[in-house]
């Protein structure tokens, strides 16, 4: 076997290694959520409706701070690449103070104005009252959804993704039985869901933290919070926080162009994008590997090494979204009776899953880049990437909420997904043009 091709074996080893277990604990979190509409689907499509709305705002809420996972493990594997460990430990721990201190103050905020912030979208009475009661009180599980993402990200940058397949294993399956218990057991209703959900995520949080300190411990690294470094790690953060918020624009104004359908539109979208979000997740195994491989190999100085395993974890990203979407398609008569009984709602959102399997390709494409450019610190880039996304989806989605309700929901959800499927092909070739330069690769352990 020559060197190269050694060289490649050996990558792939790497990704494998790094990226099952990541897609594990990566398909985990959007079970959350799948859980959650499967049992409040049975409520009734009002209840349905208003998770709709209370997730896509919870989700950016915490999503917005999606750089204390990317940016954190960027800056460990960093380290790490370049021999000092201890170091990377603490990169970790100042990113896990940032996310306390994000966390409660991002809880207080949206628990306070739950009501208004669900308004935003202009769901009926029924749809809004739902959602404000499971947006109040999921607002508090915020900070250890924050914590889960800054742990999480230190642990990636060690190269360790096992440790958070663990939690999130444990997490999701304390989450079915809370939500059954607290839904159906105690009849709380949608309330019952939310707090089933903050109290599985508390847990996972807290037995993240422990594994974190006991690595800080066996370091010697300082636990104290260190506010200059705390700060250093915030401004560093600014580029994926753009990134990031412009992201969840792009989806929060989808949500709210479903809003404006109609109620079973909206129901219908909250499903399609909760299995969407669930393929993502999938998908986003060998972005985390990416990230992972990417800053480990740059701070070693191994540019070569970053061109091989990104070709390959970008094959294997189109291949897997292919596949993953050709289940999704063939499953699109049998998913929707699993959500909801409603049949207009379930006719629609057969349709809708067509859509959403036959975009995966480019999703598990996009996703690899993603994940590879963060990984070398490229925030700057990936911000006015995203934004310039966002500026070009504007127009095809407005028009769409322009053209109105067309008097068939299936159409409109159709409509609603192909315009999103288009905000992915654009998102694709701007992420490709980048990853063909050089000038992102920089080595060392900054």
């Amino acid at each position: 076997m020559s060197a190269l091709a050694s060289r490649a074996a050996g990558h792939r080893r790497e990704i494998v290694r790094l990226a099952v277990p990541a897609f594990l604990a990566l398909i985990a979190e959007p079970l959350f959520l799948l859980a959650d509409s499967a049992i409040i689907g049975h409520l009734g499509t009002a209840e349905l409706a208003g998770l709709g709305i209370a997730s896509a705002a919870l989700v950016t809420a915490a999503g917005v701070f999606v750089f204390l996972a990317y940016g954190t493990t960027s800056v460990v594997a960093r380290h790490l690449g370049a021999g000092d460990e201890r170091s990377a430990i603490g990169a970790g721990l100042d990113g896990f103070w940032l996310a306390l201190a994000l966390g409660a103050l991002t809880a207080a905020v949206v628990a306070v104005w739950a009501g208004p912030i669900s308004a935003v979208f202009g769901a009926s009475p029924a749809v809004l009252e739902q959602a404000t009661t499971y947006l109040r009180i999921s607002a508090l599980g915020i900070p250890a959804m924050l914590v889960i993402l800054a742990v999480t990200g230190v642990l990636r940058g060690l190269q360790d993704t096992t440790t958070p397949l663990v939690a999130s294993v444990a997490g999701f399956g304390a989450n079915i039985v809370l939500n059954v218990v607290l839904v159906y057991g105690l009849h709380w209703g949608i309330a019952g869901s939310a707090w089933g959900t903050v109290l599985a995520q508390t847990g996972m949080a807290l037995a993240l933290v422990s594994v974190l300190l006991v690595k800080a411990g066996a370091r010697h690294a300082r636990l104290r919070p260190h506010p200059a470094r705390v700060l250093a790690a915030a401004r560093t953060g600014i580029p994926l926080l753009v990134r990031t918020l412009a992201l969840r624009a792009t989806l929060l104004l989808t949500t709210w162009v479903a809003a404006s359908l109609g109620d079973v539109p909206l129901a219908a979208h909250q499903v399609a994008m909760t299995v969407w979000s669930f393929l993502a997740f999938a998908l986003d195994a060998l972005a985390i590997a990416g990230q992972a491989i990417t800053g480990r190999a740059l701070g070693a100085g191994d540019r070569d090494g970053v061109r091989v395993a990104m070709g390959t974890m970008v094959r294997w990203g189109v291949w897997g979204g292919l596949g993953l979407g050709l289940v999704v398609v063939a499953l699109h008569q049998v998913l929707p009776s699993l959500f909801t009984p409603d049949p207009a709602v379930q006719e629609a959102l057969a349709a809708a899953l067509v859509v959403v399997g036959l975009g995966q390709a480019v999703a598990g494409y996009v996703f690899v880049l993603d994940g590879v450019l963060i990984g070398a610190g490229d925030g700057r880039w990936l911000a006015w990437g995203m934004v310039l996304t966002l500026a070009a989806y504007l127009p095809v989605i407005l028009a769409v909420r322009a053209a109105g309700p067309s008097g068939s929901a299936t159409r409109d959800v159709v409509v609603l997904w192909v315009a999103f499927t288009i905000f992915m092909v654009i998102r694709g070739a701007g992420l490709g043009w980048r990853a063909r330069r050089d000038d992102w690769m920089v080595v060392g352990a900054r």
